[in-house]
């Protein structure tokens, strides 16, 4: 190739060869301008450009970059490419700009690989080269995959999608890595990728933290990989967690009911977990993109039961909003309603709501323009319905209404073996909330937990394990503090660590005793603060005033 074909093929790029005397001895491509041979003929700027290596090369109608170099008897001077912005910013204001770039190639803490266009190794750096067992210069040429273990530099330069602070396996190691495309006018001309190599502590203190992120990200995977292959609701079904024979007897009926556009009677003890069934009925149902609306039947007042079941309309009475106010059976409309502690509703109120299941027209307080509602009814109790029914305290055509189908949730002591399940689901979700890291829990926990009374159920063993939380150590959860948490339950249920657990002598006593405990312990936790301790112990306001005797 001749010297004017080379000018032509290289009008980006340039070189010059200058004498120790400032006399231009060889000029090819940017170089042949007069201009830039005067400028590296010029002592003062080729001293200047030497101490620096990279300098800025400005014209009125040119930019370039020019690395100066000594060589035997002169200097020479490469030219760049017209450089973008951020890159002449760069090299004009820092004058250690080559420095900066020879630590970046060769540090031994923050590695780098380069890819061209075809995925073939175009730089790697020598701690990556030590690492590799490589030769200086062995790998270069090559494809970066017969390289670099487990590497998607190859996929980057695919999809031209960054990959920022994911998790590579190299050799029997893992490191935090970040994958870039490399772009020039829009063009994706090749893909950088960098890796943080740490001293033994920090990768020991790495490797901890990454095994904990890849707990959570297989969590993930299995959570993703069920909403995809399954109905996304049928998550829901996990939130009632355990495996015992009783607790998936009450999934597969879910599973059964759920689709059936019929009332659903769930009976249960306290923290049985009725509402997380009521959520998993409606998710699983053709209604799961309308609303589940959950009414506390047990705290509606009798002078607000209409307003609040029904709603009412712009000032029909002293203190009602200015717009009015849609009811919950309205709210409801072609989802569900949730009438939670609905055996503890008063007659009249049981009268009022047997007419809207009948009939499923409402009428706002104060309005003349009767609506009809579609919504799929589900109740939840304590009591015992029929027993109540007998002694005229529930009506009996209304618990026809409800309960086409009856859900039994089993008490905590009937599904003991979920214990330790329900550990570690709740140790978890605990320490998320006060974000802390997740205790290990000794296995005598479950053992010790396994041996004692609940007769406050799955609430009670999840208020237990928070006192408890309290007072683990060193990232350990032991029987101890559970010790130090004080009173596993109330007095009259407080476990004979030597004998095993008491029976109480009267339930309701103990339950009652149980619930005036928890509430304290509410109130206090929130400086009583009864807003906040209701919704923490997952009541209404109402009926927590009306066990304060307010």
């Amino acid at each position: 190739m001749g010297r004017t074909e080379f000018a032509t093929a290289s009008s980006h790029v340039g070189v010059a060869i200058v004498g120790t005397d400032g006399q231009v001895l060889a000029a090819l491509g940017k170089a042949e301008d007069p201009r830039i041979q005067a400028m590296v003929s010029d002592e003062d700027w080729i001293a200047q450009a030497r101490e620096k290596r990279i300098v800025p090369m400005l014209f009125a109608d040119a930019k370039c970059i020019a690395h100066v170099a000594p060589v035997s008897g002169g200097y020479i001077v490469l030219l760049s490419d017209e450089p973008g912005e951020n890159v002449l910013n760069f090299v004009l204001n820092v004058d250690f700009a080559y420095d900066i770039i020879e630590h970046i190639l060769t540090d031994p803490y923050d590695a780098m690989a380069v890819v061209d266009a075809k995925a073939k190794l175009a730089y790697i750096s020598p701690v990556h080269e030590k690492f590799f067992g490589l030769r200086a210069g062995e790998g270069l040429g090559r494809p970066v995959r017969d390289v670099i273990e487990n590497t998607r530099l190859h996929h980057v330069l695919k999809t031209g999608i960054a990959e920022v602070g994911q998790i590579q396996k190299m050799g029997s190691r893992e490191r935090v890595v970040s994958r870039h495309p490399i772009r020039r006018n829009e063009a994706i001309v090749g893909a950088i990728g960098r890796v943080m190599f740490k001293g033994p502590q920090q990768v020991q203190a790495m490797a901890r933290r990454i095994n904990v992120l890849e707990a959570e990200v297989e969590t993930y995977k299995k959570h993703t990989k069920e909403i995809t292959q399954t109905d996304k609701s049928e998550s829901f079904l996990d939130a009632i967690i355990g495996k015992s024979p009783a607790i998936q007897s009450v999934r597969q009926q879910i599973r059964k009911i759920a689709p059936l556009d019929i009332p659903v009677l769930i009976q249960g003890e306290s923290g049985t977990g009725k509402e997380l069934v009521a959520r998993a009925l409606h998710m699983l149902s053709a209604r799961q993109d309308a609303r589940l609306v959950t009414v506390n039947a047990a705290a509606l007042p009798e002078s607000l039961v209409e307003s609040e079941l029904f709603g009412y309309e712009a000032g029909s009475f002293t203190g009602a909003a200015k717009k009015g106010k849609a009811g919950k059976f309205e709210m409801a409309d072609k989802g569900t309603i949730f009438l939670d502690e609905i055996g503890d509703m008063p007659l009249d109120v049981q009268s009022k709501l047997l007419r809207v299941l009948q009939d499923r027209v409402v009428e706002r307080v104060g309005g003349d323009k009767p609506k009809h509602v579609d919504f799929r009814l589900c109740s939840a109790t304590n009591r015992d319905l029929e027993a109540f029914v007998d002694q005229g305290k529930f009506r009996l055509d209304l618990f026809y209404r409800i309960s086409p189908i009856v859900i039994r949730l089993p008490t905590l002591e009937e599904r003991i073996e979920d214990i330790p399940l329900l550990v570690n689901h709740f140790v978890r979700e605990i320490a998320e909330h006060h974000n802390r890291t997740v205790p290990e829990v000794d296995i005598d926990v479950t053992h010790y937990l396994m041996d004692q009374s609940w007769p406050g159920n799955i609430r009670q063993l999840r208020h237990i394990l928070e006192r408890a939380f309290v007072f683990a150590e060193e990232g350990r959860l032991s029987v101890r503090d559970f010790e130090n948490g004080g009173a596993m339950m109330g007095e009259g249920d407080k476990p004979d660590l030597q004998g095993g657990p008491r029976t109480p002598s009267k339930l309701k006593g103990a339950l009652d005793d149980l619930e005036q405990k928890l509430i304290a312990d509410a109130l206090a936790r929130f400086n009583g603060n009864k807003k906040k301790a209701a919704e923490y112990l997952g009541v209404s306001r109402s009926y927590l005033y009306t066990k304060l005797d307010l």
